[in-house]
């Protein structure tokens, strides 16, 4: 064969062996890029940034599973869950775990502002997504018990072996991972033992150092485009290249996930039963029972999410009641002690399930000196203001005209000369609010009253000849007996 043939083969053999080299090395670079054939743009279809804040129960669970479902409908660029919870209550986290590993959109876990954490089910979450930051002076772990309510209910090694997992999934380091288990690891040391994939301090820091990164998803590894760089020399800088939009609770979700919180359940069941005890002695329009009311469904439906010891509420209850009869004798006495222990250990006892979730003692110290107070103090004081007796002799009052400021039927309240009286009426006419009343005879610090039309004189002159029974002075004044 002639030479210049020869060099033709060995130059289409090398240029053919080249080109199979770049197969394989590209085939070998997209295998161990994961799931797809390619990496893929990631495109600017805005960025939804999911706010999940304070304990994971059903109204935040609720919202993170429609949240992930639209933005893997409109297929957005990039979902951040910005993330701060002590732990999950009321609610299965593995559906939202498992929506995270499949999901088709990129998403990256932000565990901050400083000072958060992730803990419980909330550190499972933060790890089954394929970036996870951490800002400083936050952490994440330990990850049991899975679920506050019920924290007997998954074992360490079933946790343990679910962090190991997700680690595995996501290309974190599953020893270090594991230790989340019992422990919980901050921001540095956690991106430096692999357990998570940085610490970033804010929000938009996150968004724009995801820039060009490339993400696993469920569709493929997308390689994102998140940022843009504005201006010159030393005033450049990187923003967001596209919408960011905020997915967090509405008016009504907001109110039930408070409501959840076992310390707001706690006080509103204690201050319902207070208002309620304190209407039966002011006798009012009914304001402070309907206030007591709704304080009372709002703590209930805390409850029931919680785990709560239903002997301690009743505990709590019959604390109430008996503040409510040394307040009706008028003194302190042998029931107010009572009472004040029975709160005592009704607060101390009210919640089961993990630590977590029981009241700080500082609170029940203040919730308990401040029903203590109310009761022994404010009530009495009210009460005899409310319906202290005039100066003017008690019979003086029959014949007089007042007016019924709550309905007489057949117990209500009435002015007489400025001063409220509890009042009944003996006749099966009520008076309503507003109408005249006339006092014909008085029983203690009860004034018996007639509406004002019907034989008014009639029942005054009874007033006038009981008390000349009696001996008392007249109404005019002058002694009965002369």
């Amino acid at each position: 064969m002639p030479s210049s043939s020869r060099h033709r083969a060995r130059r289409v053999w090398l240029l053919g062996a080249l080109a199979l080299g770049a197969v394989a090395l590209t085939a070998g670079t997209a295998g161990a890029q994961g799931p797809g054939a390619a990496v893929q743009p990631g495109g600017r279809r805005g960025i939804t940034v999911l706010q999940l804040q304070g304990y994971l129960d059903p109204p935040v669970a609720s919202l993170a599973r429609r949240t992930l479902a639209q933005a893997n409908r409109d297929r957005t660029s990039l979902v951040v869950i910005q993330l701060d919870s002590n732990g999950v209550v009321a609610t299965d986290v593995a559906p939202l775990v498992e929506a995270i590993q499949h999901s088709r959109v990129p998403i990256a876990v932000w565990v901050g502002p400083s000072g958060a954490h992730a803990q419980g089910g909330a550190a499972l979450l933060a790890q089954a997504a394929p970036v996870l930051f951490v800002a400083q002076g936050s952490d994440v772990g330990p990850a049991t018990p899975p679920r506050l309510d019920h924290p007997d209910a998954t074992s360490n090694a079933t946790v343990r072996a679910e962090l190991v997992r997700l680690a595995r999934a996501n290309r974190r380091n599953p020893t270090r991972v594991a230790q989340l288990t019992t422990t919980s690891v901050g921001a540095t040391v956690g991106a430096a033992t692999g357990v998570n994939n940085g610490a970033r301090p804010t929000l938009g820091e996150v968004v724009v150092t995801l820039d060009g990164r490339l993400v696993h998803t469920g569709a493929g590894v997308i390689r994102l485009s998140t940022a843009t760089v504005t201006g010159k020399g030393t005033g450049r800088r990187r923003q967001p290249n596209q919408d960011v939009v905020f997915a967090s609770l509405g008016l009504g979700a907001r109110v039930q996930h408070s409501l959840i919180s076992p310390r707001l359940a706690y006080l509103l069941f204690v201050v319902g039963l207070a208002l309620i005890v304190f209407e039966f002695f002011a006798a009012s329009v009914g304001f402070g029972s309907a206030v007591g009311a709704v304080c009372l469904v709002a703590s209930c439906y805390g409850f029931s999410h919680l785990p709560v010891a239903v002997w301690a509420a009743v505990l709590i209850g019959l604390a109430v009641g008996a503040f409510g009869i040394d307040v009706q004798a008028g003194q302190l006495g042998p029931w107010t002690v009572m009472a004040t222990l029975a709160l005592i250990g009704g607060s101390w006892t009210l919640y089961g399930g993990s630590s977590r979730l029981h009241v700080p003692w500082w609170e029940v110290a203040l919730v308990v000196l401040s029903t203590v107070a109310f009761f022994v103090a404010a009530v009495p004081a009210f009460v005899r203001a409310r319906f202290s007796t005039p100066t003017v002799g008690r019979a003086g009052l029959i014949g007089e005209l007042g007016e019924a400021e709550a309905a007489v039927d057949p117990d209500g309240v009435v002015v007489i000369r400025g001063s409220r009286w509890r009042a009944r009426t003996n006749r099966a006419t009520p008076i309503a609010v507003g109408a005249a009343a006339r006092v014909v005879a008085v029983e203690g610090l009860v004034l018996e009253v007639e509406p004002e039309e019907g034989a008014a004189r009639d029942y005054r002159d009874r007033g006038r000849s009981r008390s000349k029974r009696r001996g008392d002075a007249d109404p005019d004044g002058s002694d009965a007996s002369k």
